[in-house]
């Protein structure tokens, strides 16, 4: 079974290093589906998961200047406290409890059915955003919509694992449509290690992580992304987008029915 683990965290990493997204939509479903790991336990070590992996790539963008860190400050000044509000709630109606988990369950399919959204959707939405700048935010308004999505994200993100990635990016997108993708990628990446850190904690306080698991994971995970984002170049994103969102959807369907 180790071996399966690794195996998987190398192939979700595959897919991470070719599109940029899916750690958590895949991961987490995966965990539940095919292994038949508890909801709650599947979230928790996902979480753990994409705290580590992430802090390598912040590390790349910020080398390359792609982080804005005050769109990652106002981005966690919203997350932060909703992920720890979040973690009490879930302690508060029994965050092991079977009908948490049927809720977290449909929380994942939901989260998997947005990524979709975005993955699909992303490019257009830029596009709109650019061609109309009259419908852009600035100033106070434009801090205020990122707090608020960054408390929504922070929810989203300590429930299901699934949130920070594809659906974080495309709210950048739309409340900040001149950054560049590498701009975006790296903003989101650095936002997200934070997010990811303080709900894994709180998945760790609830008793849901599996560490023996997280470690497997990782081992696979490694070689698996940095194999993904030296081939990246050589298949065309539009072939790995709809590739991944038809997995996702058949994922999300799978997890509620």
């Amino acid at each position: 079974m180790s071996v399966t683990y690794m195996v998987s965290g190398f192939a979700v990493g595959l897919l991470v290093g070719l599109t940029g997204v899916g750690g958590g939509s895949l991961m987490t479903p995966l965990l539940t589906l095919l292994f038949g790991v508890s909801p709650t336990v599947a979230v928790g070590t996902d979480l753990a998961f994409a705290s580590v992996t992430k802090v390598a790539g912040t590390f790349a963008h910020r080398y390359k200047g792609n982080v804005h860190w005050h769109i990652v400050r106002n981005l966690c000044i919203g997350a932060l406290p909703a992920a720890v509000l979040t973690t009490l709630a879930l302690k508060h109606f029994g965050g092991l409890g079977a009908e948490i988990g049927q809720l977290i369950r449909y929380s994942i399919a939901g989260s998997v059915m947005l990524t979709v959204i975005a993955l699909i959707f992303r490019r257009r939405m830029q596009n709109w955003m650019n061609a109309h700048p009259s419908r852009q935010l600035h100033g106070a308004k434009q801090t205020a919509a990122t707090i608020i999505s960054g408390s929504i994200l922070g929810t989203l993100v300590t429930i299901s694992s699934i949130g920070a990635g594809a659906i974080g990016a495309t709210i950048l997108v739309l409340l900040y449509p001149r950054l560049s993708p590498a701009e975006i990628a790296g903003t989101d990446i650095a936002y997200a290690v934070p997010l990811t850190a303080i709900a894994a904690l709180g998945h760790w306080w609830l008793g849901s992580i599996d560490w023996e698991l997280l470690a497997m994971l990782l081992l696979g995970s490694v070689p698996g992304i940095t194999i993904g984002s030296l081939v990246s170049r050589s298949i065309p994103e539009k072939v790995l987008r709809v590739l991944l969102a038809s997995v996702l959807t058949t994922v999300a369907v799978k997890l509620v029915y």
